[in-house]
């Protein structure tokens, strides 16, 4: 099964929040945290990129190219493990990088599987945001 990835596309948002409730790690315990008009921003003024398989939409990433912060990357659960979270990453690096950008940043919960997901990939804990999360930072 092959996998690739492009920009997102405004008829991709359902299943885009399908895999962003359906995730088992990182759960929005309250969804009225994002809402639909900051998902638009992020579509229509940032990277949002989505990986798919033979299948369909699998994973997606969104990247704010004004500061270089890495809003969401989730990849549904059963189709982690296969790439698609590392090519997302990948081209948002780069492209980040490209913009003239030195250093990548985001926040994720202590003790996940994405923490350890990201500190493999060179990403370094700064500290805690408010809420609780790492944040964690990568130069490029």
């Amino acid at each position: 099964m092959s996998i690739s990835f492009r920009q997102a596309r405004h008829d991709d948002l359902p299943r885009v929040n399908t895999i962003r409730h359906a995730t088992a790690e990182n759960r929005l315990s309250d969804p009225s945290r994002v809402s639909q008009a900051e998902v638009v921003w992020y579509l229509e003024n940032a990277i949002f990129l989505v990986s798919e398989d033979d299948e369909e939409v699998q994973g997606f990433l969104c990247a704010n190219p004004q500061n270089s912060y890495i809003w969401a990357l989730f990849v549904i659960d059963g189709k982690d493990g296969k790439g698609h979270g590392k090519m997302l990453m990948d081209e948002a690096e780069k492209r980040l990088a490209a913009l003239g950008h030195r250093q990548i940043y985001l926040t994720t919960g202590p003790g996940t599987r994405a923490e350890e997901w990201y500190k493999r990939r060179g990403y370094r804990v700064t500290g805690t945001d408010f809420g609780g999360d790492l944040v964690l930072v990568k130069a490029i």
